[in-house]
């Protein structure tokens, strides 16, 4: 589901961001006072001389979300290394809101990663958490369970950790959430 930028309440977009700028785009945005989304997760990076150090990675590489109102367009796209807000036919298409909260809320409490972007498998839908209601694929990774949640619109996955009592079967008329 997407929505146009017409009304004048504030909606989530996608912005495409130089690789590996991620944090200095939303840095910039935090300045300017845009509201700025940008999932990270854990890595052990080795460096040349051995030392192994813990970073902080962005989730979907290359993206990072705001909140803006349809007025708010030109501050976010002249911040340096955006590229575009992502959309259709050169017009910035919103996210659901409920999409970004839930992204929010549960990839704060579980563990993720990102996944190569799937549209093949047996389809799941998440039954309990912050993430009740989303719909993926179900794999396994690192001896577990992991959903692969895919956000359609920027063709990027994560896998997301979960427990099987958390899943419920998804006829393959569901639709993505």
């Amino acid at each position: 589901m997407t929505l146009s930028i017409s009304n004048g309440m504030r909606s989530w977009f996608a912005v495409y961001t130089a690789t590996n700028h991620e944090k200095s785009v939303a840095q910039h945005f935090r300045m300017k006072e845009i509201e700025t989304f940008l999932p990270l997760y854990s890595v052990t990076k080795r460096w040349k001389n051995r030392t192994k150090v813990k970073v902080e990675v962005p989730l979907f590489a290359g993206y990072v979300f705001v909140r803006i109102g349809p007025s708010e367009k030109l501050r976010v796209i002249e911040v340096p290394m955006v590229y575009s807000i992502v959309g259709t036919r050169g017009s910035p298409t919103a996210l659901p809101d409920a999409e970004i909260e839930s992204l929010r809320a549960g990839l704060g409490s579980r563990e993720a990663h990102p996944f190569p972007y799937a549209k093949v498998g047996n389809r799941v839908r998440i039954r309990s958490g912050p993430l009740a209601g989303w719909e993926g694929i179900v794999v396994r990774t690192y001896g577990g369970l992991s959903v692969v949640l895919t956000i359609e619109m920027l063709q990027k996955s994560v896998a997301v950790h979960v427990e099987a009592d958390e899943l419920e079967p998804c006829p393959n008329a569901c639709t993505a959430a």
